[in-house]
């Protein structure tokens, strides 16, 4: 019955003359998201709206899913389209319509015509009146509620000649359409909060890199698996991801061997932020991305990020900064990475953990104790930086 897709934005229309650029970048997006679907789909804007039609064939449950995962759409609308033959025939459609797609009972009912089509002879208020007289002729147990009718019937009248008729809108996952606010580098771990911020991110139209920081022997195989799973996980949202992979255990071991334990986790994170802000820069990333929430840990602490963030020249991003856990739990079970973030198989940043971290570092003593790795840490960061491994990773 439905052949085609009214998709439906939010944001984009109040931009000004760029706002072209955004739909254009949201039909892209949208292509690609549809050709990992059975059938053939043709996208395109007409008259500031985006459709979808459905070329033959297709699965119905899997288009509209793969939809939901197209940042930028916060409504997909399944549209009945038929010729216009004059007023009375599209009263019968309209009825066709909502005898397939409602259980009809005494149900309230409004009707909405959008004359795009200008040569139309009848005004909308009028199609609107007639088109609910057939409603009222046809299921007498129906009323008319303009304020909150349980059913709200769209009629669009096209300039083709086409009408569209829906009702239905499906939500989507709002945003910004992916790539249209630069691209980003998330440190990506194997925990629940940072797959959540890399969605954030992208919800908010910024393109994802990423790199996970692997300390084998006392990482496992498993755990970098788990990483990949979840970048995995975030392709359907994010599109292609290079994930980078460092091997972070000779920096560890030095830093556990040279530094007060206390500040281990703080020093760490500092030596994480300075390669990935050296692969930000390679990929043209304009900004870090973390995962981190205030005071969830001690390295989360105000003090503490302001010691991460002073290594770093470029911004940091923390989308998740205000969430409470059960907040960030939430939006993992919805995009489906919880599960596999629970897995216990552990990250660098949770084998060599002081009993008692600082929580309130402070600058100068921390650059004190920095000073210790002056002999050899610039070329374990060389070395972690020359043998990198970048996993091309798609949905």
């Amino acid at each position: 019955m439905f052949k085609t897709f009214l998709i439906k934005y939010g944001e984009i229309a109040i931009k000004g003359k760029n706002r072209h650029l955004f739909e254009d970048a949201l039909v892209r997006q949208i292509r690609h998201a549809l050709k990992k679907c059975d059938g053939e789909f043709s996208v395109y804007k007409e008259q500031g709206r985006i459709y979808v039609d459905c070329e033959g064939m297709y699965d119905y449950e899997e288009t509209v899913g793969h939809l939901q995962h197209v940042f930028g759409i916060v409504g997909i609308c399944p549209v009945m389209q038929v010729e216009d033959h004059g007023i009375e025939e599209l009263g019968d459609s309209v009825i066709e319509f909502l005898t397939n797609v409602y259980d009809i009972d005494a149900q309230t009912f409004k009707v909405n015509t959008r004359r795009a089509n200008k040569q139309y002879p009848i005004e909308s208020m009028e199609v609107n009146a007639i088109l609910g007289g057939r409603i009222l002729d046809a299921f007498p147990n129906m009323k008319v509620d303009v304020h909150h009718p349980e059913i709200l019937i769209h009629v669009e009248l096209r300039e083709s000649g086409k009408i569209f008729i829906y009702s239905k809108i499906i939500p989507g996952p709002g945003g910004m359409p992916v790539g249209t606010n630069g691209k980003a580098m998330l440190l990506l771990s194997g925990g629940i909060d940072s797959p959540v911020a890399g969605y954030m991110i992208c919800k908010r139209g910024v393109k994802l890199d990423a790199t996970y920081f692997h300390a084998p022997p006392y990482t496992s195989e498993r755990a970098k698996q788990k990483v990949i799973d979840l970048a995995k996980k975030l392709t359907p949202y994010a599109g292609p991801i290079n994930l980078h992979i460092v091997n972070f255990t000779d920096i560890q071991l030095y830093i556990y061997d040279k530094c007060p334990h206390d500040e281990l986790t703080i020093i760490m994170r500092r030596y994480m932020m300075r390669i990935a802000e050296h692969f930000a820069n390679e990929t043209k990333s304009l900004a870090l991305v973390t995962g981190e929430s205030i005071g969830q840990v001690a390295s989360q602490t105000m003090q503490s990020l302001a010691a991460t963030n002073e290594v770093c020249s470029m911004p940091v991003f923390r989308p998740l900064i205000g969430f409470d856990k059960q907040e960030i739990i939430d939006v993992a079970e919805k995009i489906d990475t919880y599960e596999t973030s629970i897995l216990p198989f552990e990250d660098c940043c949770t084998i060599f953990v002081a009993k008692h971290p600082v929580t309130k570092p402070s600058l100068n003593v921390i650059h004190n104790d920095e000073k210790k790795l002056s002999e050899k840490i610039d070329e374990l960061m060389q070395k972690a930086i020359d043998t990198v491994e970048v996993i091309h990773i798609e949905a």
